[in-house]
C-alpha cells in the first residue's frame, strides 16, 4: 500500500495546482488519510468504475495498463522534470483511464520512480 504524506500532498498541489481534477484527487486522497489505493478506488467509483475493492494491486494494474503512454518520451519527461501537470494532463487527454484518475496513477508512478517503472519498456 502506498502512502502518501501530508507534506508530499502538498508538493503535489503545488505542481498540479493548474489542473482542477488533480486538486479533487488530492483532497480525496487526503481524505483516505494518504492511502493512494483507498482513494484511487473511491475516485474510480465516483467515476462510475467497478474496481475489484479486494484487490490490494489493483492501482498497480491501472498504472500497468498506461504503461505505455506514461513511459513515452515527452510524458515521462515531463514527470522527471517536475512538470506533473502537464504529465496528468496530457495522461487523462488520452482517454486510457478516466481523467480524475490519472493524478493517483502518476503518484503511483513517481513512488515507483520513474526509471523503475518504465523499465520493463525499456528493455524491450
Amino acid at each position: 500500500m502506498d502512502k502518501v504524506t501530508t507534506a508530499e500532498i502538498e508538493q503535489f498541489r503545488d505542481r498540479l495546482a493548474a489542473y482542477p481534477p488533480a486538486l479533487k484527487a488530492l483532497d480525496t486522497i487526503e481524505d483516505c488519510e494518504g492511502d493512494l489505493e483507498d482513494a484511487a478506488i473511491s475516485l474510480a467509483i465516483r467515476a462510475g468504475q467497478e474496481p475489484q475493492q479486494n484487490n490490494a494491486d489493483w492501482l498497480a494494474s491501472l498504472a500497468k495498463r498506461c504503461r505505455a503512454a506514461i513511459c513515452q518520451d515527452i510524458l515521462r519527461e515531463n514527470l522527471q522534470n517536475g512538470a506533473w501537470d502537464k504529465a496528468a494532463i496530457a495522461l487523462a487527454n488520452l482517454d486510457l483511464i478516466p481523467e480524475i484518475l490519472a493524478t493517483p496513477v502518476l503518484i503511483y508512478v513517481l513512488k515507483q520512480g520513474v526509471e523503475e517503472f518504465c523499465e520493463p519498456l525499456d528493455r524491450v
